[in-house]
């Protein structure tokens, strides 16, 4: 590791301090990597995969209150600042923007938001109501903060990753958007901050979900039916999985697909175990050859074959 890459990076707390820190980057190729803070070996490898590519990485650290509905507890969400800046430290980098509520909105609550549309309004957004206005208002805050070229994303969050990639685009954010693959633990459960809240057996439960996905992956060669109902075995096989939903849905627009469908899809599930809610995806080719994908392509609006 060289010794860029092993200092302690900058942070700042204040916008103020941030421009400061951004100015004496010794380039403009910057990349953002914003979370919530709980830093785990997923968003390492977002960090890790800007690295790759630009100079310069941002890491902005920020429990945003517009994403927690009334029913969701934000004092309970984990924070692990020291744990966190250990993390970025090791991935190399340079600045980290660690702002409180009242520097992101100075006046409040702000009375103009982002609103997410239908796209927003179905899987996770029909449980959260208002959660992606939430996700796309300070995402889009952060994004003018910081001035990123690029914003890296894991591809667990699918639907959060869709309507990020569908403001850039319709908004004109001067920004690409980069998905990175799912990060897993060994065993296969997709790594998020929410496993902490996970007991031993509880662990147990939740490898249904990604085993779901598999199952499902695996049978992507016979068409969507085989591909939900494979999945759907695994997932009848665990009771003590409460689950939201499991999905078969166009990349693009998160419609079901129909049987007739060729081409990539998003297997999708959700559901709670023991008092935690989990998510998790896979992209898949649908058709012959088709299988488990890390993942979408870039292509924006890629047509199936009928």
């Amino acid at each position: 590791m060289s010794d860029q890459q092993s200092a302690a990076p900058v942070v700042a707390h204040t916008r103020e301090e941030f421009k400061a820190a951004r100015e004496a980057l010794s380039s403009r190729d910057v990349a953002v990597v914003m979370t919530m803070g709980a830093l785990h070996d997923g968003h390492a490898r977002l960090i890790q995969a800007a690295r790759q590519r630009h100079d310069h990485v941002v890491v902005t650290i920020f429990l945003n209150p517009l994403q927690f509905g009334p029913k969701e507890d934000l004092s309970r969400y984990p924070r692990t600042f020291d744990a966190d800046m250990e993390i970025c430290r090791a991935a190399g980098v340079d600045v980290v923007f660690a702002p409180t509520p009242d520097v992101v909105y100075p006046d409040g609550d702000p009375g103009v938001r982002v609103a997410a549309g239908p796209l927003g309004e179905v899987l996770e957004g029909a449980s959260r109501p208002g959660h992606f206005d939430g996700v796309l208002t300070v995402v889009g805050k952060l994004l003018h903060i910081t001035a990123a070229r690029s914003a890296y994303f894991g591809q667990k969050d699918a639907q959060q990753l869709l309507l990020i990639r569908r403001m850039v685009r319709d908004l004109d954010f001067p920004v690409d958007v980069v998905s990175v693959p799912t990060v897993r633990e060994a065993d296969g459960l997709a790594m998020s901050s929410r496993n902490m809240y996970l007991t031993e057996s509880d662990r147990e439960v939740a490898l249904c979900l990604s085993g779901a996905l598999r199952a499902g992956a695996d049978a992507a060669a016979f068409g969507p039916s085989a591909i939900r109902r494979a999945a759907r075995e695994v997932l009848v096989e665990e009771p003590l999985a409460l689950v939201s939903y499991l999905v078969l849905v166009h990349p693009h627009t998160l419609a079901d697909v129909p049987e007739w469908y060729r081409g990539e899809a998003l297997l999708a599930v959700a559901a709670r175990v023991g008092t935690t809610r989990l998510i998790d995806n896979t992209p898949v080719l649908v058709g012959p050859g088709g299988g488990a994908l890390d993942v979408f392509s870039d292509v924006p609006h890629a047509r199936a074959d009928v």
